[in-house]
């Protein structure tokens, strides 16, 4: 099979062959490393996936379009995901997505031109109980606020 990732996602696939019964059970962590390396999921790498594990690429279409942890676009090096499920609402998460839209001179689902900040929604992070949640790349915000997100924002400038 001729190798199309980096070898990182190779050796990896391998220490991680031994806790899974085939290839095609380990689609999400194939998919979490691939999106590692490329920064997002494009149709081309769906395939890379789906000829690596042997299934076809609609089974990991299903995946990618399913979670909203897989890109299908680029994101910015700081993608910020709002939760936008009742608690983190009534909380203030609309606030906090309009205070990172004006502070990132961007909308909701946009990317800033230097390719740093990504804002985007999903459907909920699971945090209800701290809520307002932002995840920021693959870290937890918990009870966030307009100061912490300044502050966030600030810290990531480059």
């Amino acid at each position: 099979m001729k190798k199309v990732f980096g070898e990182k996602f190779y050796q990896e696939m391998d220490r991680i062959s031994q806790f899974y019964p085939n290839k095609r059970a380990m689609l999400l962590p194939a998919l979490h490393a691939a999106q590692k390396e490329r920064g997002w999921i494009s149709d081309e790498t769906m395939q890379d996936v789906a000829d690596f594990l042997e299934i076809p690429k609609t089974q990991v279409k299903e995946v990618v379009t399913f979670y909203h942890m897989f890109h299908t676009k680029p994101v910015g090096k700081v993608n910020l995901q709002f939760c936008n499920n009742i608690a983190c609402w009534l909380r203030g998460s609309e606030e906090l997505i309009h205070h990172a839209e004006k502070k990132c001179n961007i909308r909701l689902g946009e990317t800033t031109g230097d390719g740093v900040f990504t804002i985007s929604e999903v459907e909920c992070l699971g945090s209800c109980g701290t809520a307002p949640v932002c995840q920021v790349n693959d870290d937890y915000h918990e009870n966030f606020s307009v100061e912490a997100l300044d502050k966030l924002l600030e810290g990531r400038q480059s």
